[in-house]
């Protein structure tokens, strides 16, 4: 008799931690940042993990794959696609890969500061923009967050005017628009995927890039770029996204601590970002680069030359209508800041 309770008590127990297991998500997480704290991406990733397991009592099992362990945006946006992989944080050029319209934020000189950028990015654009990706791709943007504000960089000589890019070979992302960018400025663009960056520099393969402090400090570009122009020519984005059929398996009560973790990250993320954004001059200085400012008349000359050759690019291959919408928020955004 007290064998066979023995066995039962036994059975249960396994049964019990079975149905544990089974019960448990595992939502498997990559970023393209280094996975130290002191990384916006990735302490923000550690936040949303901490989060969502307390507030789902554990039901999620959040496992951060942090510097592309999973493979390269292209890889990730597949996997969200495919359901091999629940959720990604990816830089703008990697979506674009799978989502064109998302060319669209790379159009120059759009917003003039942070908060302009936070007011169409969390109102009725970012989630219009949102709802057509997903019924597009089946991938649910969660939220957008800063990439830094992106900065031209070389090795050759300061930038301080149009002309002054002729002649240098820059880096881009793996994205038309972005070529586009940067040839009408006069210089020739090479599109170069982010792990390659570093060495591509060092080796003297291109002259330049244009990435936010973020980004130059995390992968140290500073290394073989002695000069930096703070012209903030794009806004660069990370979108948090999650695969929509993971989300949608989700109870309610998962769902809703995926929606309010994932604005924690959100901010966590953007916060990081934007105090070094603001403190690039002294950041990149202190790192070694001869840094240059340039006035409002200069920056001027930039989008006088810039935007219109991005737009018309933009037209041609994503259509007119995400560009006329982001330019009607972005004016809107600025004139209610006003």
């Amino acid at each position: 008799m007290f064998r066979k309770l023995m066995l039962l008590t036994t059975a249960l127990v396994t049964l019990g931690t079975s149905m544990a297991a089974a019960e448990t998500k595992v939502l498997k997480y990559t970023h393209y940042q280094p996975g130290r704290p002191d990384q916006p991406k990735h302490a923000a990733a550690l936040a949303f993990e901490k989060c969502v397991e307390d507030t789902t009592d554990g039901s999620i099992d959040v496992q951060i794959f942090p510097a592309g362990q999973l493979g390269n945006a292209t890889t990730a946006l597949e996997g969200l696609r495919l359901g091999t992989l629940e959720m990604a944080v990816v830089h703008d050029g990697g979506i674009s890969s799978v989502y064109r319209p998302f060319d669209v934020f790379a159009l120059p000189y759009i917003f003039p500061d942070h908060e302009t950028a936070y007011k169409v990015l969390d109102g009725a654009f970012g989630k219009e923009f949102a709802d057509a990706m997903r019924e597009e791709t089946g991938i649910r943007l969660l939220a957008y967050a800063d990439n830094g504000i992106r900065h031209f960089t070389n090795s050759k000589h300061p930038i301080k005017t149009p002309g002054d890019m002729k002649g240098l070979k820059m880096r881009v992302q793996p994205a038309p628009v972005f070529i586009s960018l940067v040839e009408s400025l006069g210089a020739s663009a090479s599109a170069i995927d982010w792990a390659e960056l570093p060495a591509a520099l060092a080796q003297g393969t291109v002259d330049g890039q244009e990435n936010g402090v973020t980004n130059i400090m995390a992968a140290s570009l500073y290394q073989s770029q002695k000069y930096a122009t703070l012209d903030g020519h794009v806004y660069s984005l990370h979108a948090y996204l999650i695969g929509d059929t993971f989300y949608e398996g989700l109870t309610d009560v998962e769902k809703k601590a995926i929606d309010s973790c994932v604005v924690q990250a959100r901010d966590i993320h953007r916060d990081m970002t934007r105090a070094q954004d603001l403190s690039a001059q002294k950041v990149l200085t202190e790192a070694g680069m001869e840094v240059y400012v340039p006035t409002a008349e200069e920056i001027a000359a930039f989008r006088d030359i810039a935007q219109p050759a991005v737009q018309k690019q933009l037209e041609g291959s994503i259509g007119a209508e995400w560009v006329s919408k982001l330019l009607k928020a972005a004016a809107g955004a600025q004139a209610n800041s006003q």
